[in-house]
Order: C-alpha cells, then sequence, then structure tokens
C-alpha cells in the first residue's frame, strides 16, 4: 500500500479517535471497528460491531460473522483479506436498549461514510446488512418491510445486495422465509466468487 493511503488511513482513525462524539470510547481505550483496503472489491455494509466484537476489535468476530461468511460462500482467510471492506453504520458499539442494541449513532454513516469509501475506489458489489443499511442507502428505492426488500435483491443489482442481518436473534426469519438460503444465498455466492475470481 503507498505511503500516502497509509497516511489516509492513519488520519481517518485519528479523525475517529478525536471526535468528540466518540470521546468515552477513545478515554476507555476503544477503537473503532472496520475492515478497509484501497484493494478491496466487495464492501460490507452492516449495523454497528456489537459487545463481544466491541471487546475484540474485529468486525463480525461472532455468531453473526460466521453466519454471514457460509452465506457468502467464502472461508474466515478471505473474510478478512484485503479483498474484503466492511464499513458499519456505526464504528463503535451503540449501547444496550431496552430490547436489544442501540440503533447505530447517525452520524458516523453522515459524517464518515463518504470518505471511507473514496478510499476504496474498486468496490464492485455492496452487501446491505439489516434495515438501518438500506434505509440509508436505499431509501425510497426500498419496499414495504425488509424481507420484500430482500427478496427484491434483483433490482438493487449490480451496485447493492441487501440481507437480513445474520443474527442468531434472526434465525426465525431464516426459518419463517426458506427461499432466502434456497434461492437468494447461491446468487450471493455466485456473485462473490465471480468478483473475487476475476
Amino acid at each position: 500500500m503507498e505511503v500516502s493511503r497509509i497516511s489516509e488511513l492513519e488520519a481517518f482513525r485519528k479523525s475517529l479517535t478525536e471526535d468528540e462524539r466518540n470521546r468515552e470510547f477513545t478515554e476507555a481505550g476503544i477503537g473503532p471497528v472496520y475492515q478497509i483496503s484501497e484493494k478491496a472489491r466487495i464492501l460490507i455494509i452492516g449495523q454497528a460491531p456489537g459487545r463481544k466484537v466491541m471487546e475484540t476489535g474485529i468486525p463480525f468476530n461472532d455468531k453473526s460473522g460466521e453466519k454471514l461468511i457460509s452465506w457468502m460462500g467464502i472461508d474466515r482467510e478471505t473474510f478478512y483479506s484485503d479483498q474484503i471492506a466492511i464499513m458499519p453504520m456505526d464504528f463503535y458499539y451503540p449501547g444496550k436498549g431496552k430490547t436489544g442494541d442501540l440503533p447505530p449513532r447517525p452520524f458516523i454513516a453522515r459524517d464518515y461514510h463518504k470518505r471511507c469509501l473514496a478510499m476504496m475506489p474498486d468496490i464492485r458489489l455492496t452487501l446491505l446488512i439489516g434495515r438501518y443499511s438500506m434505509q440509508y442507502y436505499l431509501g425510497r428505492r426500498q419496499k414495504k418491510n425488509l424481507t420484500e426488500t430482500v427478496r427484491a435483491y434483483k433490482e438493487y443489482l449490480p451496485e447493492y445486495f441487501p440481507l437480513v442481518h445474520p443474527s442468531p436473534l434472526n434465525f426465525r426469519w431464516q426459518k419463517n422465509n426458506p427461499w432466502f438460503e434456497a434461492d437468494v444465498v447461491p446468487v450471493l455466492q455466485d456473485k462473490i466468487r465471480e468478483i473475487l475470481d476475476s
């Protein structure tokens, strides 16, 4: 990687850690969680790191990650290579709410995503994981709910591929929607294989 690109990445991280809105994390010694590479060809935009992921600093280093890697049809080594980028809607764990984790803080995507994307010029496919990334990147192009948006994935190709979140909390959704693993996941795997092998 060029020195200028390394400096750009360092400057990006410095901006996040020095952002007043992230002060509580920085003071606690907690850094932002993401995976950026100028060589990346596939981008994953998820929600926000969970508590376990924040502890390790490795994106999707949990059960959700295991399921996502399986859906993508790749191994862990490929998932954490410079071919795959991970840019969550929030680079920090937003905390616990009454019925689960709090939503990603809106300013992260608004203030940092464009700068992040500019460092990855070769992205050929972006996986939108869960409703927060779909709302932000698809906007009015979304269907009436997440299920219908995922079902209509072909409408968003070749740029985006919307997916339900791979969290164990969504296993009931997966059980109630068997078409997802039967029809959608094989297409996802074909797209990813085609990009990585090219």
